[in-house]
C-alpha cells in the first residue's frame, strides 16, 4: 500500500524533476494493465499518471521511460511525456503526464498510420536497443546486431522457444520451431530491412486518441528492428481500421513479402502468450510454425 508519507515523497520528486510547483489533491486508481497498479495524481492545474510495482522491477520502468522518451524525441507519433522513474521503500514507480484518452476514429487511424510511417522512416544504426526490456512480463533481449536475421533467430524466436521448452513444451513445438529458426533467411531473399525504432507491442489496447483527436501510443517495448514487426502486431488481435493501413502504405509502402513475414513476426508474440498464459496458445503457435515451414518447402 502507498501511504500519505509515500505520496508526499512522490509529490516532492515531481516538483524537483518538473521544476514546477505541484500538490496532489487527490489520487484515484485506474487500469495499469495486467502487470502494474496505476493511479492518477490530480493537482490543481495538472495531473500525472503513475505506475507502481515491486522495487525489483525498476529496470522495467527505466526501459519504458527511455522508450517513451525516444519516441517523443522523434517528433513523429505522440506518446505520454515521461517525467521520472524511481523507487520508494518496496515499490518502483514510473510517472508521466496524464492524458485523457478516448477510442480511435477513422480520422485518427489515418493520422496514426501517417505518424507511425514517419517514425519508421528514421534510420537507426543497428538492430537491438540500448538495454533489454520486457514484452508483457517476459524479458525481451535487445543485444545489438548488424544482422537482422541473426537477431530474430537468437533474440526473438530462439529465446521464446527456449522458454517454451523449459515450460514443458519440448517436443514437436520446439523441434519444428528450431527448424524454422534455422531457415528464416528464406523469407528475406529479396528483402533487406532497415533498422527503425519500433513501439514493439503495438496491439490496439496500446493506442488511443486525446481529447483533441490526436493519436497516441503508449506502453512500448521499444527496440530497433524491421518496421514490419510493428505493423504485424497491429493485425494480430485486430482493432486498427483500414484507414490506418491505407495511410501507412501511402506514406511508406510495405514490401510484397510482408504478407508472409507477418506470420513470422507474430509467432514471437504468440509464443510469448504461450509462455505467459499457458497451453491455450499452443495450437495457434504450432499452426503458425507449420504454415511458415510449408512456405519454405513449397
Amino acid at each position: 500500500m502507498i501511504n500519505c508519507s509515500d505520496w508526499q515523497q512522490i509529490n516532492k520528486q515531481i516538483e524537483l524533476t518538473s521544476k514546477q510547483s505541484f500538490s496532489i489533491i487527490n489520487t484515484h486508481p485506474v487500469s495499469g494493465g495486467c502487470i502494474n497498479s496505476a493511479f492518477v495524481l490530480q493537482g490543481k492545474n495538472k495531473s500525472y499518471f503513475i505506475k507502481l510495482n515491486r522495487a525489483n522491477l525498476l529496470p522495467m520502468f527505466k526501459a519504458e521511460f527511455l522508450g517513451l522518451k525516444e519516441i517523443a524525441q522523434s517528433d513523429t507519433v505522440k506518446v505520454p511525456n515521461p517525467l521520472l522513474y524511481g523507487s520508494l521503500a518496496d515499490k518502483a514507480f514510473l510517472i508521466m503526464e496524464y492524458l485523457s484518452l478516448k477510442p480511435g476514429t477513422r480520422a485518427s487511424d489515418a493520422l496514426l498510420g501517417q505518424h507511425l510511417a514517419k517514425l519508421h522512416k528514421i534510420p537507426q544504426a543497428y538492430f537491438g536497443w540500448q538495454q533489454n526490456n520486457t514484452i508483457g512480463s517476459t524479458e525481451q533481449i535487445n543485444t545489438s546486431s548488424n544482422n537482422w536475421i541473426n537477431f530474430w533467430q537468437e533474440n526473438r524466436l530462439g529465446f521464446q522457444l527456449s522458454i517454451a521448452e523449459s515450460n514443458g513444451y519440448a517436443g514437436r513445438l520446439t523441434e519444428s520451431g528450431a527448424k524454422l529458426a534455422e531457415s528464416i533467411s528464406y523469407f528475406f531473399y529479396d528483402y533487406n530491412p532497415q533498422a527503425s525504432l519500433l513501439h514493439g507491442d503495438l496491439w490496439s489496447g496500446n493506442a488511443a486518441i486525446s481529447e483533441q483527436g490526436e493519436p497516441i501510443i503508449f506502453d512500448p517495448a521499444c527496440y530497433y528492428g524491421d518496421r514490419e514487426a510493428d505493423i504485424a502486431m497491429t493485425e494480430l488481435f485486430g482493432g486498427y481500421g483500414r484507414h490506418f493501413y491505407d495511410d501507412y502504405n501511402q506514406a511508406y509502402p510495405l514490401h510484397s513479402g510482408y504478407k508472409t513475414r507477418k506470420q513470422l513476426y507474430n509467432l514471437y508474440h504468440i509464443l510469448n502468450h504461450l509462455n505467459l498464459f499457458g497451453e491455450g496458445y499452443l495450437r495457434q503457435a504450432q499452426d503458425m510454425i507449420d504454415y511458415l515451414l510449408s512456405e519454405i518447402s513449397a
